[in-house]
């Protein structure tokens, strides 16, 4: 239930409160956050947070500093993108003891342990959900570390979709409208893929017949691996959206000679909100295309171009503005490990020069661009 009731906020924003006190209390967590940054721009897209007091709350980005240089310690850094952050575990004892962050914010609250979660982390934007422990509780353990890693895809997806649609417009629009004012191309499909609605930038990818089209009037792929990934992720979104993590979560459409596409996959079988989209529909599938993209992370990317975990941590050092020496030190390799993974990443994605490397990861997770401006 409380899965399914994630996918509800991403189509009414306004649920997101609700849902972090269910979660607050599942992990039984003293206070709880939600934020997504633009780092474009620094605005700040969705600020949800539940139990933190004013006076703390203004308080908080004094320690922003602090908190972002424990993203580059390798015990975080390394860790993948789905496993919760545990400061109790994942923090040495000499930085407990000498942060900032921790005497002056967390002690007074009576905080003793948090748990992030990394739900965006591309070189354009950032959304992370924290939860934080107070000391009557004690510290957190492999119990919420589990229920931690359950939720955060399913969350993952729900806030990359909300932050891609403005849904409050579909309460006074007609959803044609609406989905046609998405850059992205969005796809609304009944059982076995069955095409009910596509938005006019999804039309124009079926006309074209790249990267997705119409067989028999249901939703496929090119590619027939790709083609049964899709048709089973939409079938696991109308049997069991708990499964979804498995399937769906940025699935690659195609490579960049054919137009580099990921999908993701919102499903609408169950819950109040989405069974009022669209009557019998099954999933809303969102296609980002090359100038019309969604918001991704460099893991579907990696997935897309069969990147190993290695060449992944490259590409990242790469985005993030790494000379060739600079990655080499990050990731603790020597230069000549690092140029081959760069030439294996070139390879791979069909580019014989970083700046046309760079250019095609931004044209793929680009900051959201909505009609509206905002």
């Amino acid at each position: 239930m409380l899965i399914g009731a994630i996918y509800d906020c991403a189509l009414d924003p306004g649920l997101w409160e609700t849902m972090l006190i269910g979660i607050k209390e599942m992990l039984r967590a003293h206070n709880a956050s939600l934020t997504m940054i633009d780092l474009i721009d620094g605005r700040a897209s969705l600020v949800k947070t539940i139990g933190i007091d004013s006076y703390w709350l203004e308080r908080f980005p004094l320690y922003g500093e602090e908190m972002a240089s424990w993203e580059r310690l390798p015990a975080l850094r390394d860790m993948p993108l789905d496993e919760p952050q545990v400061f109790s575990r994942h923090l040495t004892a000499e930085i407990q003891s000498q942060s900032r962050m921790l005497k002056e914010w967390g002690e007074p609250q009576g905080i003793v342990d948090s748990i992030g979660l990394t739900l965006i982390n591309s070189p354009t934007r950032q959304a992370h959900l924290g939860l934080n422990r107070h000391r009557d509780a004690g510290l957190y353990t492999d119990r919420e570390v589990m229920i931690g890693r359950i939720l955060v895809p399913h969350i993952r997806r729900a806030v990359t979709i909300s932050d891609l649609l403005d849904m409050k417009t579909l309460e006074q629009q007609a959803l044609g409208a609406t989905l046609d004012s998405v850059t992205a191309g969005v796809v609304i499909v009944a059982d076995e893929g069955r095409i009910m609605h596509a938005n006019e930038a999804a039309r124009r990818m079926l006309d074209a017949r790249l990267p997705i089209l119409s067989s028999g009037g249901c939703l496929t792929a090119t590619d027939s691996r790709i083609a049964e990934e899709l048709r089973k992720a939409i079938a696991v979104a109308q049997e069991d959206e708990t499964l979804l993590p498995e399937a769906g979560l940025g699935v690659p459409l195609g490579k960049a000679d054919e137009g580099a596409a990921i999908a993701h996959i919102l499903p609408l079988a169950r819950g109040q909100r989405r069974t009022r989209l669209v009557p019998q529909a099954t999933a809303a599938v969102f296609i980002a295309l090359d100038a019309t993209p969604l918001p991704t992370e460099l893991g579907a990317i990696a997935r897309m171009f069969g990147l190993t975990p290695a060449e992944t941590r490259q590409l990242d050092q790469i985005m993030a503005g790494a000379t060739l020496r600079k990655a080499a030190a990050a990731l603790e390799v020597s230069e000549a490990t690092a140029r081959t993974h760069r030439e294996h990443i070139f390879a791979k994605m069909g580019v014989s020069r970083q700046s046309d490397l760079v250019a095609l990861v931004r044209r793929l997770i680009p900051p959201v661009r909505r009609p509206n401006g905002r």
